[in-house]
This record gives C-alpha cells, structure tokens and sequence, in this order.
C-alpha cells in the first residue's frame, strides 16, 4: 500500500464506505488495485488508462456480471500466477475454498491463500471468490474489519 493518494493513479469510493480503492497503472497496464482506508481522499484518474479501470470498476459495482477487460501487469511467482488463473476461471457468484483450490492445484491451502494475499489486482482478479470451509477466510491480508466487510459485499453483490 502507498502512503498517500498523489502516489496513486486515481484513488475511488466503494460501495463499502468504510473501503477506497488505490489505482497504480504502470505503462498501459494495471499494475495494482490497494484496498485504502476510508480517510484517503479521492483522487480522479490521471490518464486514459486509469480512467478505464475507474470506468470498468464503476460498472462492476453497478453490475457484477460486466466483465473486465484491462490491461494487466502480474508479478508473481509461477505458482502464484497459476493461482490467480485459477481464481479468474471461477464463475460470478460462485465461491472454491482454499482447499479445493490447494487440491487442483497440487499445493497446500495456505500457499493458495498466500497467493491470494499477493494478488496486486483484487476484484478484477477475484480472488474474493476463494473461501474458507469455516467463514469467509481472510482478504488483502486481513481477517477482520473493513476488508472483510467488503469480501462479504463483493461475494453478496455477484450473486444478485
């Protein structure tokens, strides 16, 4: 997470008040979605390029079946991409757990969550769509608050 909205290409409201969105474009591509802090001030996008994501995340929150279609930069590892493949080849309104992601793909439960916790561009690679057995599980790295509040939200809001 950057410190402050100037390091960001556009800093936008959720429908979860309590959650803005910090938006890095990197060239032409998306590079990274931050999970802000209601207290960080917008921010209107910069340029052509963080004014689609803007564009495509706005019509995301009114309709979750609007798929996205952006430009990204993915830096991971080569387990983790395969993770983030996994998770963008789940259906709107359906959930996997951890472990049957573990298990398709040949790994262990904390290294998919792991990679879910390195996902640098949540909701468009919807690793909300990843689920413990037990509840929610964790999102951006966190188990409680704000950031699960919105996982709660994303997940409710696709399946409308």
């Amino acid at each position: 997470m950057l410190a402050d909205p100037l390091s960001y290409d556009a800093v936008i409201a959720t429908p979860i008040d309590s959650i803005r969105l910090g938006i890095l474009v990197v060239g032409d591509e998306l590079a990274s979605i931050d999970l802000l802090s209601m207290n960080m001030q917008t921010k209107v996008p910069i340029d052509a390029v963080s004014q689609e994501v803007v564009h495509q995340l706005q019509c995301y929150f009114e309709d979750s079946q609007r798929p996205f279609s952006l430009p990204l930069v993915l830096q991971g590892s080569d387990f983790q991409q395969r993770v983030w493949q996994f998770m963008c080849a789940i259906p709107v309104g359906e959930t996997r757990l951890y472990g049957d992601a573990a298990t398709a793909l040949k790994s262990a439960a904390r290294a998919v969550g792991g990679a879910c916790r390195r996902n640098p561009v949540p909701i468009v690679v919807p690793c909300h769509r990843i689920v413990a057995a037990n509840g929610l599980g964790g999102f951006n790295g966190q188990r409680d608050g704000a950031e699960l509040d919105f996982k709660q939200w994303l997940l409710n809001h696709e399946k409308q």
